[in-house]
């Protein structure tokens, strides 16, 4: 009889809290405060918007809203995140669907993670 191991990954967000501060220096806090929560709404729905052409999308309309996305990431200093969508890109461009498709699985934990851990931190901003 063979054995099936459960894999059950978690993933660790990558944050630059430097960015968070110069967003703050730079537009102060609330200011600072109102772009990482629209941004980390754009990200949420990115995310699911991602998701649906992953599955009936058209390939070019995937690799631009990954674009997106990762620059969206990376304005918040959400450095895990974006580089998750780079790996994306690079999977499509390869032309590698087993890739592809465990890379979007990560893609979807790294955001979830990344979002949860900026929202139970936002203290950050103050």
């Amino acid at each position: 009889m063979k054995e099936v191991t459960y894999l059950a990954p978690v993933e660790r967000p990558t944050m630059n809290r430097d960015q968070i501060e110069t967003l703050c220096d730079d537009l102060g806090p609330h200011a600072a405060e109102d772009v990482v929560c629209r941004a980390m709404e754009e990200l949420a729905q990115r995310l699911c918007h991602i998701q649906d052409l992953a599955v009936k999308g058209p390939r070019g309309d995937m690799h631009k809203a990954l674009r997106a996305l990762g620059a969206i990431a990376e304005q918040i200093g959400m450095l895990g995140l974006s580089k998750v969508a780079r790996d994306v890109i690079n999977c499509i461009e390869l032309g590698d669907a087993v890739a592809e498709a465990a890379t979007l699985a990560r893609l979807a934990r790294t955001g979830e993670r990344s979002l949860t851990a900026m929202w139970d931190h936002n203290d950050l901003l103050g």
